[in-house]
């Protein structure tokens, strides 16, 4: 059997982490491939405690920023790619985005994982995810790059944003990540350069647990203690309901 793969698509080189750690670090215990795509480091917008040091360059934050990103990767057992665009402000030129397509079809994932569709608080979150979504299209299109072997319809999921409100967003998907919780912790632990979301991000994990558990029933003998939500894009298709 051929094995399974997805793709998550990261604005800034630690977001997959707090967001999608769990999931990827599941899949992977289950035979999965797992790539992950850093669109940029977040040198300029998510690096402030690097920033503080005295003697601080662009590119020394960047190599930081690099060097936790990989660990935490090796630790949940992906693959990953840094494409350095920049952040705040993040572009994507149509070289990125084709470069992506061709991602989509080398990988031909069964999934995809990506941000939030709206955020007022960081616009380098909805670009990534619309750049996700408009390079998912352009991978399906016979006529881009004929000869290529198109995808399917690889489902798209939102992970969660920081402030979920002011992001319009609703999970209707809750993974269990319980078996995945102290691994995906551990890379958690590399993201040294943003330490204050820790303790944060495990508390979103053990909150989603209690949401996942009362959505599978309180007669259930299933014990779930830490979760991830996800808003699904894309519909179910299904012979029963």
């Amino acid at each position: 059997m051929d094995q399974k793969t997805a793709l998550v698509i990261s604005a800034h080189s630690a977001d997959f982490v707090w967001r999608a750690g769990g999931a990827i670090a599941s899949h992977v215990q289950q035979g999965w491939r797992v790539k992950i795509i850093c669109l940029s480091y977040g040198e300029r917008g998510e690096s402030a405690k690097l920033w503080r040091q005295p003697g601080m360059t662009l590119e020394a934050v960047k190599e930081a920023r690099q060097e936790e990103a990989q660990r935490a990767a090796n630790i949940l057992g992906a693959e990953i790619e840094f494409w350095d665009i920049g952040d705040y402000p993040m572009r994507v030129s149509d070289e990125t985005l084709l470069r992506l397509v061709d991602t989509y079809r080398a990988l031909q994932p069964e999934f995809v994982l990506s941000h939030s569709e709206k955020d007022p608080y960081n616009f380098d979150h909805p670009l990534a995810m619309h750049v996700a979504q408009e390079a998912r299209i352009i991978a399906q299109a016979e006529g881009h790059n004929p000869g290529q072997q198109v995808i399917g319809a690889p489902t798209m999921y939102s992970f969660e944003p920081h402030q979920t409100e002011q992001c319009d967003w609703k999970p209707n998907t809750f993974l269990d990540i319980t078996d995945a919780w102290e691994t995906k912790r551990k890379a958690i632990e590399c993201m040294q350069g943003q330490e204050h979301l820790w303790a944060y991000y495990t508390r979103v994990a053990q909150q989603r647990g209690v949401q996942a558990k009362r959505n599978v029933g309180i007669t259930s003998k299933r014990t779930i203690t830490y979760a991830e939500a996800y808003q699904r894009l894309t519909p179910t298709v299904s012979e029963t309901l």
